[in-house]
Order: structure tokens, then C-alpha cells, then sequence
């Protein structure tokens, strides 16, 4: 068989146990028929007895006095299960960009790295490993600012007490403050001159969100710099004496560095280096 075919006929059957599982997780709501005045759900609500139709075009004609109102229980109707699936596919789609942007995901794994090129280990730890430390690193600095979101906009927002326009202020308000606190306000002034606009040097609400976003990325990428510096001393010290001795043995053709790896791999497990790098790393943040 065509593999092209068995290819399309697997994605349609994968489209299809999409569909199905999609439409199994909506939660079923009750409907009512309700008389519009008084709100009864017990009185019949038909215009004609049952079996007085005499024509056929009787027999077609829907024999309700009232229209159909629908009520969706435990909720207000603003958000049905639907659209709650569209707007979590879509934060999953905004994820990686969200992470990257707005969070202290950028500083870990960049801190992560320097640790790993420091020690000289090349592919240990493997990047799936340094990429997991940092998502889990960054949930757990953002859980409060995640926390707030979810009280202040989420909640609300599903409760009908807020439209969408101010859940969305509500919801971007707690990152603006987190991002805020790690921006150093030189940044914050850089990109502010270079849009042509002005800010007190104080307060946080006259920073638009396209000024601060640029500012806080470059905080991070700076603050992490200066960490993978630090980070890189004593490995660097542990490379010059190891070089100076081979030289002064007269081991020209040895590279240094076969030799200085297990001495630093050494140092780091001594020093307990993943939890001081790691817990220095997270009070950066606090």
C-alpha cells in the first residue's frame, strides 16, 4: 500500500479521535421550558390539545405558546465548554512565548547553560534535562503571580463579574509587577527614549507593555551574564593550575582540559554545586 495513503488514512483517524474525545469532556447542561412570565417549569406550555391536529399543515405546526429559553446550571452562560477548549488551545499555542518573555524562565536556563559549559561536560546534563529543572524553577518563582491571575481574572471572569476587556487587565496586571520588580529602570528609560515617549521614573502604570517587555528581557540577559561569570572562576582557576603543571612536566601533547574535567566534576559534587547555583539562582528573584 502507498505509504502517503496510510500516512493520510492514520492522520484522519487521529482528527477523528480528536473530535470525539473533544466532544466527550463537554459537560452536559440541563434545558428547561419555561413560561417566560412567572418562570413555571411544571405547567404545559402547548397551544392545542394532543390529537386535535385535522390537516396535515395543523400536524406541522409546533404546538408551543411560548419561546424556548435555556439555562446553563452552576454558570452564568458567559463561557460554555467550547470556547473554554478554543481559549485553552490557544494559551498552549502563546505558552512558549509567554514562558520565554514574561516569566524568570530566560535567567534559569541561561544560568543552566554557563553551569554546563563551565563544567566542561558537554551534553551532561542532556538539554531536555537543564529545559525541565528550568520549567519546574519557573512554576515554582510564578506561583503566585499565577495564583493572582487566576483569583483576580480568571475566576471572575468565569463568575460573569468581569467582561473580557477587564480580565485581561486584571490578568496582565500581576506579571507587569512581577516583570517590573526584575527591570533595572536604566533599560526601562533606553527603550522609552527610543519610542519617543516619557514615564515619571516611578510608576509602573505609565510603562506600556511594549516598552516593558523589551526592557525585562534585557535585565534578564544581563543579570544572567553576570551570574555565568561568577559561576565560571573557579572552574577557569581549576584550568590554569592544571595547565601550568602539564607545562611544567613536560606534557606539551595532554590537553589540559582531559585532565581538569574531573577535578572540576569533583569540586562541584564536593560544593553541592546543583543546590547552590540552583537556590542562589531562585533568590535572585525574592
Amino acid at each position: 500500500m502507498n505509504s502517503k495513503l496510510v500516512l493520510k488514512r492514520i492522520m484522519t483517524m487521529i482528527c477523528l479521535l480528536v473530535t470525539v474525545g473533544i466532544l466527550c469532556i463537554l459537560e452536559p447542561f440541563p434545558v428547561f421550558a419555561a413560561d417566560l412570565n412567572n418562570g413555571d417549569t411544571e405547567t404545559r406550555t402547548y397551544r392545542d390539545e394532543p390529537g386535535s391536529a385535522d390537516t396535515p399543515e395543523e400536524l406541522n405546526n409546533l404546538n408551543t405558546g411560548n419561546m424556548w429559553t435555556i439555562t446553563v446550571d452552576g454558570d452564568n452562560g458567559n463561557m460554555n465548554g467550547a470556547l473554554r477548549i478554543l481559549l485553552t488551545l490557544t494559551l498552549i499555542s502563546l505558552a512558549p512565548t509567554l514562558i520565554i518573555m514574561m516569566t524568570s524562565f530566560t535567567r534559569i536556563i541561561i544560568v543552566l547553560h554557563f553551569t554546563r559549559a563551565a563544567l566542561n561536560t558537554q551534553t551532561a546534563p542532556p538539554n531536555q534535562v537543564l529545559i525541565g529543572l528550568a520549567l519546574i524553577l519557573t512554576f515554582f518563582i510564578m506561583e503566585p503571580t499565577i495564583d493572582r491571575i487566576n483569583t483576580e481574572a480568571i475566576q471572575p471572569y468565569e463568575q460573569g463579574l468581569i467582561d473580557q476587556d477587564e480580565a485581561f487587565e486584571k490578568g496582565i496586571q500581576p506579571l507587569r509587577e512581577f516583570m517590573y520588580g526584575q527591570t533595572q529602570l536604566k533599560d526601562v528609560d533606553l527603550f522609552m527614549d527610543i519610542s519617543g515617549q516619557t514615564w515619571d521614573g516611578v510608576t509602573l502604570d505609565t510603562i506600556p507593555l511594549s516598552v516593558l517587555l523589551p526592557s525585562f528581557m534585557i535585565s534578564e540577559l544581563r543579570i544572567a551574564f553576570w551570574i555565568g561569570f561568577v559561576i565560571y572562576i573557579p572552574f577557569i582557576v581549576i584550568d590554569m593550575v592544571v595547565a601550568s603543571t602539564l607545562m611544567s612536566m613536560g606534557m606539551m601533547m595532554l590537553p589540559p582540559t582531559t585532565v581538569s574535567m574531573p577535578f572540576k566534576i569533583l569540586l562541584f559534587v564536593l560544593a553541592d554545586g546543583w543546590a547552590l547555583v540552583i537556590g542562589q539562582v531562585v533568590q535572585t528573584f525574592y
